[in-house]
């Protein structure tokens, strides 16, 4: 896999963008009636998956973030053959159109898909080092096992003193 720096530089975002506009030019063609229902609602969901693939490729240091984001991606991709489907059977699409663009959110979603089963290949920061014995990831003790809190006395907060001390008895 190449370096990618860039959510643009993604196939899969490259290949909803082109989808959701060839969308937008379908679209244009569908009966003034359908403005405020299916025009929207199929232009919505196709700018969705692309829009939804960017998203995730900023929450890359966060796994379920990044899946989470993918698979909204992946609703709104079937979303968007569901709205396929309606154009057909409304007449507002040809057959061979419509199975076209259908297989285009296939492609995208067979795609997302394989991000979605393997995140470790795009995220980052998520292949920290584990300790064997504990299988915690390194520098997350304070997260994974808070120290308790030891009372501290307003003298131990003073300016000679920035730092509470804990006694050997009090441990």
């Amino acid at each position: 896999m190449a370096n990618i720096r860039a959510f643009k530089e993604l196939r899969v975002w490259q290949n909803a963008m082109d989808a959701a506009m060839l969308v937008f030019d379908i679209t244009r063609r569908f009966p003034a009636a359908e403005r405020h229902s299916l025009t929207d609602q199929f232009r919505r969901a196709s700018r969705s998956v692309a829009a939804n693939i960017a998203e995730a490729w900023r929450k890359r240091r966060y796994p379920a973030a990044f899946v989470s984001k993918l698979s909204d991606a992946e609703g709104e991709a079937s979303e968007t053959q569901t709205w396929i489907e309606f154009a057909l059977r409304c007449g507002y699409m040809k057959p061979e159109q419509a199975g076209d663009l259908d297989q285009r959110y296939e492609q995208i979603l067979g795609q997302l898909v394989t991000m979605i089963d393997k995140p470790g290949d795009w995220t980052v920061g998520a292949k920290r080092k584990t300790d064997a014995s504990s299988g915690k990831r390194a520098g997350m003790e304070m997260i994974d096992s808070p120290r308790p809190r030891v009372p501290v006395s307003p003298s131990q907060l003073s300016e000679s003193s920035p730092s509470p001390r804990v006694s050997s008895t009090e441990r």
